[in-house]
């Protein structure tokens, strides 16, 4: 069977600043919250590799973005660091950042590739974390600073714009479930950060429309979908909840202007509501997005807690669901992921009927694997896994788009193998091979398979 895709439909890649770019203190930049933390804890990092040592993209731009053009993207993703643009956090912008990114975004443009640039990709600036991080009301101003200065220095070329990725990861690494600093277990806490967060969006989603640059800006989620383990209603409901705290705690303020009210009701009686001021309500309702991008990696599978809550524990969404791990699902064993291929149907479909089929690109989509290099035949990763997996999830992209689903684009989780947090390099991405000791680049099988898709806009159901 022939799957083709829409005539202009956007084929590429993400990535971001601070998993590529390297020189993480150098040529002007300050630290960021990874600067900082692997300097203090350098053990909570795969084989103590730090935030210095990434895909060395500020070295060489030219060559990958050439790349990018040999894989046949017409879009690509990335993100400029606040602590290089902006090395204080507000005041003076450095100008050897301004010449980095004026470089990268002239030359995708030059190779026929339109440049998509987000904001902020966990990367908080060190000088903002000291001042409060997103606790604080004066760095959600001081952010809205920095993306109007984004959009000045750089809006006459760059049209789509994206505020944050994933948003809710700071929450939850940061402030939920201690995998990124600053390392806090606190929900009140973590509800203050993610409700500032979604107000630093909604200003620059204001300065930008003030402004006139042109184009549109969206935001990019990680979207989750909640199944339960049976159509009991309990389990249904422990999935309801899973959904408003991970999924809609973000999508319905990005595309409705507003937080569901049965999520608001539960923390209000759990005394978990953020402190809210006058005017908020009305900035998050001027805050919905022209562009949704869609990350999908794995589904969330719920059930019913099967014990009672212990009242001296902090107070957690688990409170209301347990985890499910359903038999006979389809694994990444690297990763631990379940892959269900399905559920970028399920996503597509629930945006289509519950939120008035929004403009959405899938943004993200991927498939780590550890030791990669065992696949190596003739020098070149032979990840054919990696190209049945892309390939099963544009399948069900496929049948959703044949529904009316306004999905248009995929990009994939990621160009080039890059630093991942405190993974580092355990898990390979790429379409492009790394190799860590030269810094050689060399493309994979899935990237020459890509290619032909691209240049095809779609596949047969027997190609490989």
């Amino acid at each position: 069977m022939d799957y083709q895709f829409p005539q202009d439909f956007w084929w590429g890649s993400a990535s971001s600043a601070p998993q590529t770019e390297g020189e993480s203190l150098n040529f002007g930049k300050s630290a960021t919250v990874w600067d900082r933390w692997f300097e203090e804890a350098p053990t909570r990092f795969h084989r103590q590799i730090g935030p210095a040592h990434t895909s060395t993209f500020y070295q060489h731009w030219r060559e990958d973005i050439a790349l990018l053009k040999q894989l046949r993207h017409n879009t690509f993703r990335t993100s400029i660091a606040w602590s290089r643009l902006i090395p204080d956090g507000r005041g003076a912008v450095n100008p050897e950042a301004v010449t980095f990114y004026n470089q990268i975004i002239d030359e995708m443009l030059r190779q026929g590739i339109t440049p998509f640039i987000n904001l902020f990709h966990f990367d908080m600036p060190m000088t903002m974390q000291q001042a409060g991080g997103w606790e604080s009301r004066d760095v959600v101003e001081a952010y809205a600073e920095y993306a109007q200065t984004c959009f000045r220095l750089f809006g006459d070329r760059v049209k789509h714009w994206f505020t944050f990725n994933e948003p809710i990861v700071p929450v939850e690494g940061g402030y939920l479930y201690d995998f990124h600093y600053p390392n806090v277990v606190d929900f009140q806490r973590a509800a203050t950060v993610a409700w500032h967060t979604m107000l630093a969006h909604a200003l620059a989603v204001r300065r930008f429309r003030e402004g006139g640059y042109g184009g549109e800006i969206g935001i990019i989620l990680n979207l989750t979908p909640s199944y339960p383990r049976s159509t009991h209603p309990a389990d249904e409901k422990a999935a309801r909840i899973a959904d408003l705290f991970f999924n809609r705690s973000f999508l319905d303020p990005a595309l409705l202007g507003r937080y569901p009210a049965e999520l608001v009701a539960l923390l209000k009686e759990h005394q978990q509501l953020p402190v809210c001021q006058p005017g908020d309500e009305a900035l998050l309702a001027a805050g919905r997005v022209d562009l949704l991008g869609v990350n999908y990696y794995q589904p969330r599978r719920v059930k019913c807690r099967d014990s009672l809550i212990n009242p001296h524990s902090p107070f957690m969404p688990e409170w209301f669901f347990d985890h499910y791990a359903m038999p006979g699902r389809k694994m990444n064993p690297y990763r631990g992921w379940e892959i269900y291929e399905k559920g970028i149907y399920d996503i597509l479909s629930a945006l289509r009927e519950n939120y008035g089929n929004p403009r959405c690109f899938i943004s993200e989509n991927g498939m780590g694997v550890e030791d990669e290099q065992r696949f190596a035949r003739d020098g070149r990763i032979e990840d054919d896994y990696r190209i049945e997996f892309v390939r099963d999830h544009l399948i069900w992209l496929h049948r959703a788009l044949q529904e009316g689903s306004r999905c248009l684009g995929y990009h994939m989780w990621t160009f080039i193998d890059n630093w991942s947090w405190s993974n580092a390099y355990k898990n390979r991405y790429g379409f492009v091979q790394l190799d860590l000791d030269s810094q050689q680049r060399r493309v994979k099988k899935s990237g020459e398979w890509f290619a032909r898709v691209a240049s095809e806009n779609g596949f047969t159901l027997a190609e490989k």
